[in-house]
């Protein structure tokens, strides 16, 4: 049984739903320190979900926050339906998200303290399900992006300089 089970393996059948990416918030990571990650549920709509699939989705403007025990994603913006008729969804309405209470309650509190706040940072889909994967985010300052923006630079000159002894 185990033989078996191993050259399904080497068949190339893997082992989970594929993630599927949609839309990636770049510029939170330019703008934010991202501390910790959480993946949550989303409740969409039936045209949110088709113009997922279409990737007609931005996180640019997104944030996340915790009232009343629910999370909340707001401003994040999910094209409207192409063939969608008036059943259509609203572009940048509030979604909410799903979390387990003890994460919630995790948000709640380090969201309250003082430079924290919590933002989206990819939407996808893991099988058939979509996900969002949102971040406690600290603010960083001009100095600390011109800083992050040196290193990723001077990285791809390492690399570059590597690549150019490897083809000599």
């Amino acid at each position: 049984m185990a033989a078996k089970k191993a050259a399904t393996k080497k068949a190339g059948a893997h082992d989970g739903p594929r993630k599927m990416l949609i839309a990636s918030n770049k510029r939170a990571r330019h703008d934010y320190f991202i501390d910790h990650t959480w993946e949550a549920g989303i409740v969409l709509s039936g045209t949110e979900v088709k113009s997922l699939r279409d990737r007609g989705a931005s996180l640019i403007d997104g944030y996340c926050y915790v009232d009343a025990g629910e999370v909340w994603m707001d401003n994040a913006h999910i094209a409207p339906y192409v063939k969608g008729t008036w059943t259509n969804h609203a572009a940048r309405r509030k979604r909410k998200l799903l979390l387990h209470k003890q994460e919630i309650e995790k948000l709640a509190s380090k969201s309250r303290e003082k430079g924290f706040t919590i933002v989206p940072l990819e939407i996808y889909f893991l099988g058939s399900h979509a996900k969002v994967l949102i971040g406690l985010a600290r603010g960083k300052k001009e100095w600390d992006k011109r800083q992050t923006l040196r290193e990723q630079q001077d990285l791809r000159e390492a690399q570059r300089a590597m690549r150019q002894r490897e083809l000599a």
